[in-house]
């Protein structure tokens, strides 16, 4: 390995020395030492001068009780899964700040007071080991569901350690599975092994910071000892082990090496070692339904036949699959229409559910194998015109739990039996939360610069004038083929729409609303045109006089924080306040922070490729800020503990604004991973800040 490392290709050592020099250039590298004394000392003194601003303002504390109470309110839907014969959930509220774990049985679930019994208490967990512990979740073993790997983060990392817990002793395994904090993947192969990535020795991490060597872990004996089965590359995303089981019990264990973000190989784990499954790089197997491998398509399988192309989902006979990776014959399962795309994928014992968009909408469908190799389709009778999910699905039976929600349709849970005729019944209604009364949404389109159709939706007063002066809100993500689409928030009705402001959901290009095409879009070096979609959409809005440059505000997120500050960039004049939240925005150095290098197949490699560097060397908002310019004051807002696109991005970009004198607000939270906040009073208090933020910009 070490020959290897030293042996790097002419263009890698270069690019390692363009790094360099950037880094000696940059008066702020030192601001990318996440924990430095100096650089928490800085993030101290900006967020004591943005919570004086901010917490001061009169109507702060009523927005943070708003949220608080929103956020912890005990008549929320519990989100359901199955488990063990029962039904399982992971509960916040003002007594359980970081969460319980807890379960009740299938009927208790479905009346209107289960009976809960707590399984693990993360607050109680915490404060006995003294760790500032977040719930990142479970993996049980099928078909037992007894023993499970709980994943615990400290402050909300995506960093983990996992333990062996015992369902039916309600106790951690003495002795178990353990494995220490890293970022790490593992599946079950059986009550004695594991499938474990993991950071083996302290340098078997890609450059994205993901494990790539995978070995077989055996109850009892230690770490050290594991064998392994596969190694990827260093210069890989990462390996990623995977076992799925249908309802008969047939299994299918691969190993997943990802070359980036969206290109994967994908290997079948067979006696004789690790084979190559002969599906796309851009295909990934996503479950097992009657012995057959349900594959979804996100680009055109041309060896397979014209029919399937991106977007579709195919299906792979498994004993055929598991005798010869390398010769396949896929059957379709189900193709997009031109406004359609593939949205989600569940399955029960018998029956594979898909959950679809039509033009933004939700359908869900249950889908059967036949004999002759088909599937037979039958669509479930959710409400229409809203966005609809498969939180829980069970492998033990057909029964599934669906949710629909809309804009100013609060969340909905339904129960369905996949194999029965179609009709779901109603259990759960989550109360409203805001007075939607007087509100109606809207969908309108926008001409892009290419002359493209990009649909938005507006939610707002139906009585407002078409005068500009309505305070909106306008987001979207525009990346990784995430689908953004109509939901149910309480804090932004009660906070935002009460108050008389609009809101607005803009379906760009490169999200996944429209199949992988619409993702395509915007890849690389083309992705301008997600930055023109967005910014024709808010001069749709200003055109139809719904608001105007003084009363429009926008924010997004991690992909969507980088979206809005090149809008900050690009088009100042369009928008009054901006929140840029846990963003990325120094795109030159993005390979060099947190778990950048990752996203290279999203948006290019600016080290390799010298059109990737161009285009972001005049679109990366920390390099194109301008000294002297009329930018929106924005309000910036990070974690600490983020470790997937990490607080170096917003701190460099704020401290390039004080540089240059311009104003900005900055918020750091100490903990809460990639999001925003590690509990539900600080995931209150970002809220509040951000609202009490746009309030004081858009409505005063």
């Amino acid at each position: 390995m070490r020959l290897f490392r030293y042996a790097l290709p002419l263009t890698i050592a270069c690019s390692a020395a363009v790094f360099a020099q950037e880094a000696s250039d940059d008066p702020y590298i030192w601001l990318e030492e996440k924990d430095s004394p100096r650089a928490l000392a800085w993030v101290e003194a900006r967020n004591a001068l943005s919570t004086k601003v901010l917490e001061a303002d009169p109507r702060y504390q009523t927005l943070y009780d708003q949220a608080l109470a929103i956020a912890a309110a005990s008549d929320r839907i519990p989100t359901p899964s199955f488990l063990n014969r029962q039904i399982y959930n992971f509960w916040q509220d003002a007594d359980h700040l970081r969460g319980i774990w807890r379960k009740t049985t299938a009927d208790s679930y479905r009346t209107d007071n289960p009976q809960w019994q707590t399984v693990l208490d993360i607050d109680a967990l915490g404060k006995a080991e003294g760790k500032s512990w977040v719930w990142k979740g479970a993996q049980c073993l099928q078909p037992e569901e007894r023993l499970c790997l709980v994943a615990l983060s400290e402050g909300g990392e995506d960093a983990v350690e996992r333990r062996e817990f015992d369902l039916a002793t309600g106790r951690f395994v003495e002795g178990g599975f353990f494995l220490p904090k890293s970022q790490s993947s593992v599946a079950w192969e059986d009550k004695d092994h594991l499938l474990v990535a993991t950071n083996w020795t302290g340098d078997d991490m890609t450059s994205s910071g993901y494990p790539y060597i995978v070995k077989r872990v055996t109850r009892g004996r230690p770490l050290s000892a594991a064998v392994e089965v596969y190694r990827g590359k260093t210069d890989d995303v990462g390996s990623f082990p995977a076992v799925l089981r249908d309802g008969q019990g047939r299994a299918l264990t691969m190993i997943q090496r990802a070359i980036d973000f969206f290109h994967t190989e994908t290997f079948v784990l067979t006696k004789d070692g690790v084979k190559r499954m002969a599906i796309p790089e851009k295909s990934s197997v996503e479950a097992l339904v009657g012995g057959r491998a349900v594959v979804k398509l996100d680009e055109d399988w041309t060896a397979a036949g014209p029919k399937f192309k991106a977007g579709t989902v195919a299906a792979l006979d498994l004993a055929a699959l598991k005798r010869d990776p390398s010769k396949l014959a896929p059957r379709l399962v189900w193709s997009p229409g031109p406004r359609d795309a593939l949205d989600g994928i569940g399955s029960t014992r018998d029956r594979l559910l898909l959950a679809t968009l039509d033009n933004v909408r939700g359908r869900v469908w249950s889908l059967t194998p036949q004999a002759d190799g088909g599937w037979s389709a039958t669509r479930l009778a959710l409400p229409d015109n809203l966005s609809v999910g498969i939180p829980a699905a069970d492998d033990h039976s057909n029964r599934a739990f669906l949710s629909a929600a809309g804009f100013l349709s609060p969340n909905a849970l339904y129960f369905a039996d996949a194999a029965g005729s179609g009709a779901v019944e109603a259990v759960k209604q989550l109360p409203a939360k805001f007075d939607a009364s007087n509100h109606v949404v809207r969908q309108f389109e926008a001409t892009s610069s290419d002359g493209t159709k990009i649909p938005y939706f507006v939610v707002h007063r139906r009585d407002i004038a078409l005068d500009g002066n309505t305070p909106t809100l306008m987001t979207a993500y525009g990346g990784f083929q995430v689908s953004n689409t109509p939901n149910y928030s309480g804090t932004t009705g009660k906070l935002w729409l009460e108050r008389g402001g609009a809101f607005v959901l803009a379906n760009i290009r490169g999200g996944g609303e429209f199949g992988p095409a619409w993702h395509e879009a915007g890849l690389g070096t083309k992705r301008q045109i997600i930055y023109d979609d967005f910014a024709a959409v808010a001069k749709d809005l200003i055109a139809r006089k719904i608001t105007s440059p003084r009363r429009l505000g926008i924010y997004g997120g991690s992909n969507g924080g980088l979206l809005v500050g090149v809008q900050m960039i690009q088009h100042p004049e369009l928008y009054h306040a901006i929140a840029i939240q846990i963003p990325l925005l120094d795109m030159i150095r993005i390979s060099k922070i947190a778990r950048g290098a990752s996203w290279q197949g999203e948006y290019g490699d600016v080290a390799k490729d010298p059109a990737v560097r161009a285009f972001w060397e005049k679109t990366s908002p920390y390099q194109n800020l301008e000294r002297g310019a009329k930018y929106p004051e924005p309000f910036i807002f990070t974690t600490t503990r983020d470790d997937r696109t990490g607080p170096q991005h917003a701190r460099k970009f704020a401290a390039r604004m004080e540089e240059y004198g311009l104003p900005f607000l900055y918020y750091e939270h100490t903990e809460g991973g990639h999001g925003t906040g590690a509990d539900l009073k600080q995931s209150a208090r970002s809220n509040a800040l951000t609202m009490t933020y746009f309030i004081r910009k858009l409505m005063d």
